[in-house]
Order: C-alpha cells, then sequence, then structure tokens
C-alpha cells in the first residue's frame, strides 16, 4: 500500500494506520493530501487468512473546501444500484452511481487525472 502512494504523482502527504483486529483481520485507515489542496480519506476493513478479502471499504475524496468530489463504498444501503452493494456517490451524495469494487491504486490513478501536474 505505501508503495502504491509514494508512486502517486500528485499526492504531497500521506498519514496510514494499521490495526490488527484478529488472527487475520486489520482495519486500515488513512488520509493523503494532494498538491491542490484535496484530500482523500480511505479505510478499509481487510481478512487476510487465505486471500485478502476487503469485507468493508471507503474512498471519500473531496475538494479542498470539503466539497464532495467522489466516494466510492460498499456499504448495504444502496439496494436499487445493480453492482450493490459496491457503488460511487459522483459530486454529491445523492447521485449514486453503479461501480465496482476499487483499490486504492485505480481510485489515486482516478484523482491523477483530475489533477494537472505543474
Amino acid at each position: 500500500m505505501n508503495e502504491t502512494i509514494e508512486n502517486c504523482a500528485v499526492a504531497l502527504s500521506v498519514n496510514v494506520t494499521y490495526d490488527k483486529r484478529g488472527t487475520h483481520e486489520g482495519f486500515i485507515r488513512g488520509e493523503i493530501h494532494f498538491r491542490d489542496g484535496s484530500i482523500l480519506q480511505f479505510r478499509e476493513f481487510v481478512e487476510v487468512e487465505l486471500t485478502i478479502d476487503r469485507l468493508m471499504y471507503t474512498y471519500h475524496y473531496a475538494e479542498a473546501s470539503g466539497k464532495l468530489m467522489f466516494r466510492y463504498d460498499n456499504t448495504g444501503h444502496h439496494k436499487s444500484v445493480p453492482t450493490y452493494p459496491h457503488h460511487k456517490h459522483d459530486g454529491s451524495e445523492q447521485n449514486v452511481v453503479i461501480s465496482t469494487a476499487p483499490f486504492l491504486a485505480d481510485v489515486l490513478a482516478e484523482i491523477e487525472k483530475l489533477i494537472p501536474l505543474p
């Protein structure tokens, strides 16, 4: 995960914490600040007994002002979305669209397309 973040050309700073929750479970929480002032906050609850299984995830990306740009999550509250429980809030809480379950590298690649390099 750290290498994924380090390879992001627009990231300025990062804070990630890892919390072991059981023999094969853990909680990852982080915040990445980008060169335009925007912030990605993310959480993943993973089980790693046989394979890496993300039981819960959320990737919340906001402008410096706090305005939501997008959020991917698998919270089970949008049962009408065909990709339930996976979905994306695109630009607002109310604009919910279909989505696969992205990984952090996918989210960072999307953010890199939104932030111009100097």
